[in-house]
């Protein structure tokens, strides 16, 4: 399985976590971790190698030279690394027909074949929205007029390249920022949702994109069924969103525990 991470040294730590929970949790399968960046020192990258070497797994890096995005819109604190995701198949093996994209700030907790072999004939892409009536309707307003149904995540992304390579233009990409700039929020998924949200194949986010923030909202929905055992049996991939990381000081949450004893096996 190809999986596809952009990241700069700050989230080293958080990527080894993660990858140790997926390692871990999926342990007959084979992973080609690709790394795309473009600041992270030497050493740092050898260490990283070292990491994923140690589960057998295998990784690729992918250095981003400076000079490719010089002509690219950036927005307040946004760097150019917002455009990687979008368009990563442009630095990817041109024989790839897909990859899942996953942040750093996740832990895969269950089997995660099912998720990398979902069907994406048609789609550019698949991935979850957190389905928060605020959130949307906060959304459909801010990014008017350009019809959204789902403000989808874009934490986790299966990626169908084949189709990327004929469909998503980066001059388009670029237009839109500088025309939108002024509305533009977290600009990347921003982006996937103005632009793409149409050929996006909807994953069910209690499953492969569950905010950790919202526990209590899922098990309300879903009258109790949702609950921790639910959670911990079926669940694949828990994401902490927002600002507040459990890798940092005075964070708490529901899954604070579960992700500290993940991160001391893994940095141990």
């Amino acid at each position: 399985m190809n999986l596809l991470v952009t990241l700069d040294s700050k989230y080293i730590q958080p990527l080894k976590v993660m990858l140790f929970s997926l390692f871990t949790n999926n342990p007959a399968e084979n992973f080609h971790i690709y790394l795309m960046h473009s600041s992270i020192k030497d050493n740092e990258i050898a260490d990283i190698e070292r990491f994923v070497n140690s589960y057998n797994q295998k990784l690729s890096v992918i250095k981003i030279a400076d000079s490719y995005f010089q002509n690219a819109p950036v927005i307040l604190h946004y760097t150019k690394e917002m455009y990687y995701r979008l368009l990563a198949y442009k630095f990817l093996p041109k024989n790839m027909d897909r990859i899942l994209y996953l942040d750093p700030d996740i832990l895969v907790i269950n089997p995660i074949r099912e998720l990398y072999e979902t069907e994406l004939d048609g789609y550019l892409y698949a991935a979850a929205f957190h389905n928060i009536l605020a959130v949307k309707k906060i959304n459909r307003i801010r990014l008017y007029p350009y019809k959204i149904d789902a403000y989808f995540n874009s934490g986790v992304l299966l990626m169908n390249l084949e189709l990327q390579r004929k469909l998503v233009d980066e001059e388009v990409i670029y237009s839109f920022v500088e025309k939108n700039r002024a509305k533009l929020i977290l600009p990347d998924q921003d982006i996937l949702n103005t632009l793409y949200s149409k050929q996006i194949k909807c994953l069910d986010e209690k499953l492969y994109n569950y905010d950790t923030r919202y526990y209590n909202y899922y098990k309300i929905i879903t009258n109790n069924a949702c609950d921790m055992d639910y959670v911990m049996t079926n669940t694949v991939i828990l994401h902490f969103c927002g600002k507040k990381k459990p890798w940092q000081k005075g964070y708490s949450g529901k899954f604070y525990s579960l992700y500290k004893h993940y991160e001391k096996k893994a940095i141990s």
